[in-house]
């Protein structure tokens, strides 16, 4: 099938990518002719395993190609995505839908015999309705559906959840819709994933309650983690014993600094706000969103205490600078909350990122950012891992000893054995267990 891709960002980059893994012709559209251009030249715009290779392949195989101009590359497609940004739009925080709106208006003018028009991108309950309204003024002759296929990618993971992923989401209002989709994600039937076709509005609630699922679990274990630690209990232990059991689930029941990223923040925020526009408050969620905010502020008075109470004039080393492994994403990061915190308390900030530091640059100031971990940690007065790299999984303990002025280390990810740490001379901190 021939596939238009609006947006090549994360979401629309790695989609089209797959889509054309799957065979389909496939086109992402964007209006950053930078942008476009990099990728024209094999280079990608995120950081993200396996994206350049694939990409690469297909751009070979002449079934992926980047285009600015959407008028040239709408016409005969069979299925137009819309994968542009929602961010939260200041002063309300609701998900700003401009870009979403823009996307439908352009599409409209272009468009050419029955093409079904599909929003990708993460959007509130009625968006669907709003997009073919918005096509249907601009061009009433259009022959169009408008469907909702919302993405559960991974950063760090998102080609293995496109290609393998649980469940795929579809949320259509007509018969035509349905065997459009169903043959674009034809491939996936015969791995048997499971493909839900929903009406539009429930498929767009099911990515925002997922989300805000997700977050719920992080903070949930969050709190307990906290109850841990004023009663000698492990937290680890904690979330093993109540994951075992198969109606919670292991997953997403780690302790940690509070949940970052491009996704749940935005998202449990826009759900809360959808919630109080139609008068069916989240309390669930609103708790969820201020606990969160909460805790990655907190974290770093754990580091100062760690430091007996004052940091001023002291070196900070700090591991990790992007919300999760495997990715360059800084939004919404917990990095952000505690290195300025723990500048205002006079510490100076030494720190290291496998890949986002350059974008941590554009958001953090008075940072001295270093090539690797060993070389942050010289002369440290103690260490904060922020982001559970896997590089910082198994450092020398002897040379972190060795490296720095005192051996005091506070793991936000509870990556390391507090009794080993201990045992080795090192001062160790971590989130809901005893030391």
């Amino acid at each position: 099938m021939r596939v238009t891709m609006i947006g090549a960002g994360y979401v629309g980059l790695v989609s089209g990518a797959c889509f054309a893994d799957f065979g389909h012709d496939v086109v992402c559209v964007d209006k950053d002719e930078k942008k476009i251009r990099k990728l024209e030249d094999g280079v990608m715009p995120i950081y993200e395993p396996g994206l350049e290779s694939l990409v690469r392949e297909n751009v070979k195989a002449g079934r992926l190609s980047f285009s600015l101009d959407l008028a040239a590359s709408t016409p005969d497609a069979d299925a137009v995505f819309i994968a542009v940004g929602t961010p939260s739009r200041r002063g309300d925080g609701f998900a700003d839908l401009s870009y979403v709106y823009q996307a439908a208006e352009e599409i409209a003018k272009v468009i050419n015999g029955y093409t079904v028009i599909v929003t990708k991108s993460t959007v509130p309950v009625g968006t669907g309705a709003e997009v073919e309204a918005i096509i249907r003024r601009t061009r009433p002759d259009a022959e169009f559906s408008v469907v909702s296929n919302p993405e559960f990618l991974r950063e760090g993971a998102a080609i293995n959840d496109f290609k393998r992923p649980d469940r795929v989401i579809v949320g259509v209002e007509d018969e035509a819709s349905v065997a459009v989709m169903r043959e674009l994600y034809r491939p996936l039937y015969l791995n048997e994933t499971p493909v839900v076709f929903t009406n539009r509005s429930t498929s767009e609630l099911i990515k925002y309650a997922a989300n805000a699922f997700l977050a719920t679990k992080i903070t949930f274990i969050n709190e307990m983690a906290d109850i841990c630690e004023k009663v000698g209990a492990n937290v680890q232990e904690v979330a093993r014993g109540i994951g075992l059991d198969g109606r919670i689930g292991g997953k997403f029941l780690h302790a940690g600094p509070g949940y970052g990223g491009s996704c749940f923040p935005k998202d449990t925020l826009a759900l809360v706000k959808t919630a109080q526009t139609y008068d069916a408050p989240t309390k669930i969620v609103e708790a969820v969103v201020e606990i969160n905010d909460r805790r990655k502020k907190r974290m770093a008075e754990r580091v100062v205490a760690a430091c007996d109470g004052s940091i001023d004039g002291k070196t900070i080393a700090v591991l990790g600078l992007t919300f999760k492994p495997n990715t360059d994403d800084m939004r919404d990061s917990p990095s952000l909350d505690i290195i300025p915190a723990l500048q205002g308390k006079g510490a100076k900030i030494a720190a290291f990122d496998p890949a986002g530091m350059e974008e941590a640059a554009g958001l953090l100031t008075d940072v001295d950012y270093k090539e690797g971990p060993y070389q942050t940690l010289e002369g440290a007065d103690a260490v904060v891992i922020i982001t559970e790299w896997d590089e910082f999984r198994a450092l020398d303990v002897e040379r972190v000893k060795s490296l720095m002025k005192t051996p005091i280390m506070i793991d936000l990810r509870n990556i390391y054995r507090a009794a080993e740490m201990t045992a080795s001379g090192i001062e160790y901190h971590s989130i809901g267990r005893p030391t």
